[in-house]
């Protein structure tokens, strides 16, 4: 339980960060337009900061952390959250500065944003097989 409210402390961190980046970036750069770097802070805070406290409070009452596919979860989770948190940074701050992008490297940006989707969403399979296997095993 503990290592679930540290993730989520991070996680809170982070997006209070991502919070303030984005503010002091647009306000520095002028922008006022839409970017991408709007989306970190909600992202980081409710599928960082949030997720985590609901599953401490699970951890507390279950064997969730004992299955073996939770920790599958946990390792995948923190890989595809903050890759998709980078990936909204790279392409908002290109918005933001207005660098002109070929049509390669924009679909490159969207690729590999997209990878760090398709990884989040195996992991929230993962969670939920996990919270199956928990449900099965406390009946």
């Amino acid at each position: 339980m503990k290592k679930l409210i540290n993730t989520a402390f991070g996680y809170a961190i982070a997006s209070m960060a991502f919070g303030v980046f984005y503010r002091e970036f647009t306000k520095w750069n002028g922008f006022t337009g839409k970017t991408t770097l709007a989306v970190n802070h909600l992202h980081l805070f409710a599928l960082g900061t949030v997720l985590f406290l609901v599953l401490a409070l699970f951890a507390k009452t279950t064997s969730l952390t004992a299955q073996p596919m939770f920790r599958r979860f946990y390792g995948l989770y923190n890989v595809a959250l903050p890759f998709m948190t980078v990936m909204f940074t790279v392409r908002g701050v290109v918005q933001v500065l207005g660098i002109p992008l070929s049509s390669g490297a924009d679909a490159a940006i969207s690729g590999i944003a997209g990878i760090g989707h398709i990884l989040m969403g195996v992991s929230i399979v993962m969670l939920f097989l996990a919270l199956k296997a928990v449900a099965k095993t406390e009946e």
